[in-house]
């Protein structure tokens, strides 16, 4: 009996290990210009990971925006991490694992992006 406990507990170790990380749902407004891509959510802001991901929620997201600069509303699944020291940026940078929804910005919105820790 303790063989099997043992076993099934292993497995189960094995099994979790082998998956790959599919981060937490974040919902914020995401904007890409140029190099740079941000998502910034009620109280944080985050550096996007430039990959095909991060790409293809451009694509999705042009059909929302009247200017370049506009930011849409999104809700992904990413990885969060610190950003490396070597690099600028923002503190923490979130890699895109799953694009959930895209909608359009609200027509009254007239936030922007806040530079510099909120209090």
């Amino acid at each position: 009996m303790k063989k099997a406990a043992f076993l099934l507990v292993l497995s189960v170790m094995l099994f979790n290990c082998n998956k790959e990380p599919e981060g937490q749902v974040i919902k914020g407004d995401f904007v890409y210009l140029a190099d740079a891509a941000v998502l910034q959510t009620a109280d944080s802001i985050y550096g996007v990971v430039i990959n095909k991901k991060m790409h293809e929620l451009d694509d999705m997201v042009k059909q929302y925006k009247k200017e370049d600069t506009d930011m849409v509303p999104v809700e992904i699944k990413g990885i969060i991490t610190p950003k490396p020291e070597n690099e600028e940026g923002w503190e923490y940078r979130v890699e895109i694992t799953e694009i959930l929804n895209v909608s359009a910005p609200n027509p009254n919105d007239n936030t922007v992006i806040k530079i510099g820790k909120q209090e």
